[in-house]
């Protein structure tokens, strides 16, 4: 599998070397991997202009370096989105990007290439709040059209990698495995779940009546989904 990681923050802690964990699990001899580590590949907030919905996403200010990021996205088969728990979420550069991607959304524009792939989200803190920075980030990757996503979140009781205890640790491993194997069984055979269906057929519809400005709906015309062809 080709893998894109993605960090939500430079700093090379617990939820790096998680990620790097599942990256050893997951990649072999011909696996293509690049890696995104925000906010030095996407330092750039959204300023809100709202022009990659009306008019396209090559209008946005910041298209040079969100263009580069989509390359990556889509040339991968497996997207891991890794960010440590701020506040009970995810990084502010996490949600940047994500921000910047709004445009792909199933009610606007989906990617099409996003329905044939799987999702790795992680997250770690010293105390709790992984299950509400995972879902931040899941939520965009669900309204993606991404066919599969898989989950992982671990209180690790430390600041750094290297505090975390043995007993932790070992717990990790072994997370890892089974959770590496559960995504290289499917990735075998990768179509999008019921909800993802679902979110699409919904968005179709609405596309259908006049959609939110003509620049989907030629969108959707131009993909043939407004007629019988789909995106899986």
């Amino acid at each position: 599998m080709n893998i894109t990681l993605v960090y939500g923050t430079e700093r090379k802690g617990s939820t790096y070397n998680i990620a790097q964990l599942f990256l050893n699990k997951l990649r072999d001899e011909k696996s293509e991997v690049t890696e995104i580590f925000l906010p030095r590949d996407m330092p750039h907030f959204c300023k809100g202009c709202s022009l990659c919905f009306m008019k396209g996403e090559e209008y946005c200010p910041d298209y040079e370096q969100v263009n580069k990021v989509r390359i990556a996205l889509e040339k991968a088969d497996l997207l891991i989105f890794a960010s440590p728990v701020y506040v009970y979420h995810t990084t502010g550069q996490m949600k940047t990007l994500l921000d910047h991607f709004g445009y792909q959304w199933m009610v606007h524009r989906p990617n099409k290439t996003m329905f044939g792939k799987i999702a790795l989200v992680i997250s770690t803190a010293a105390g709790a709040g992984m299950k509400s920075t995972n879902k931040d980030i899941a939520d965009s990757l669900t309204f993606w059209g991404i066919a599969r996503i898989f989950k992982y979140g671990k209180g690790v009781a430390a600041i750094n990698w290297n505090d975390v205890s043995d007993d932790k640790k070992a717990v990790i491993y072994k997370d890892v495995d089974k959770i590496s194997a559960k995504i290289i069984k499917k990735s075998k055979n990768v179509t999008p779940n019921i909800k993802v269906k679902a979110l699409f057929y919904a968005m179709r519809i609405a596309q259908k009546r006049g959609g939110f400005n003509k620049t989907d709906v030629e969108y959707w015309k131009a993909q043939g989904w407004l007629g019988s062809l789909r995106p899986w």
